[in-house]
């Protein structure tokens, strides 16, 4: 198991804890890595634009002109996609554009993404984040004392003076454990784990 100091907001070690290496120390491949990430931004897209159909638009079903002998080309109605303000043929309709990753390679993408982050010395264990009002300044206090700027913070449970206090502040997310999530992990150089979170994360991961 590695064996990784748990400091506090001030940044002083407090003590140690065991990281299993099942999920923190696991030979990392970006093709894994990179499908996961690549299904979730796949499945945010709102998949919403959307055009008139000829029966969308509102105008009179009336033939313009007669067929022949006006020496114009034919026409049907006002709503032909031939003419101005007529309907779309071929335009864009609302859709899903999420696909589907087996359960085990999610899993293993975020074990991979856990460990890039242990490896490159990356990853940070706190014992514990309490601040005593919603204050962005104190938030950027603790940002000051651990010496981070673009990081990604891991709670065990829903704190919400923490993630308030937080939300202002660019480049740094608070997460609750049961939403640790590839693209997160990766999108941020700094992942701070609680140390209440560590065992979270195990219990999602081993099961």
């Amino acid at each position: 198991m590695a064996v990784v100091d748990v400091i506090n907001s001030t940044g002083n070690k407090v003590s140690q804890i065991d990281l299993p290496d099942v999920i923190f120390d696991i030979p990392v491949k970006k093709n894994v890595l990179h499908e996961v990430v690549r299904q979730q931004l796949a499945k945010r897209r709102a998949g919403t634009a959307a055009v008139k159909r000829r029966s969308d638009i509102r105008g009179s079903q009336r033939k313009l002109f007669r067929q022949k002998g006006t020496g114009r080309a034919r026409r049907g109605n006002i709503k032909s996609p031939l003419l101005r303000g007529g309907g779309v043929a071929f335009g864009p309709e609302p859709r899903a554009y999420g696909y589907k990753v087996p359960k085990k390679v999610r899993r293993l993408a975020l074990r991979m993404a856990l460990s890039s982050k242990l490896q490159n010395q990356k990853l940070m264990v706190l014992d514990q984040l309490e601040l005593d009002q919603i204050k962005t300044k104190a938030f950027v206090n603790v940002l000051s004392a651990l010496d981070l700027n673009k990081a990604l913070f891991i709670t065990d449970r829903k704190n919400e003076i923490v993630e308030l206090s937080s939300r202002n502040i660019p480049d740094v997310k608070v997460l609750r454990s049961d939403g640790l999530n590839v693209y997160d992990i990766l999108k941020y150089d700094h992942l701070v784990l609680l140390e209440a979170s560590v065992k979270a994360i195990e219990g999602r991961l081993l099961a």
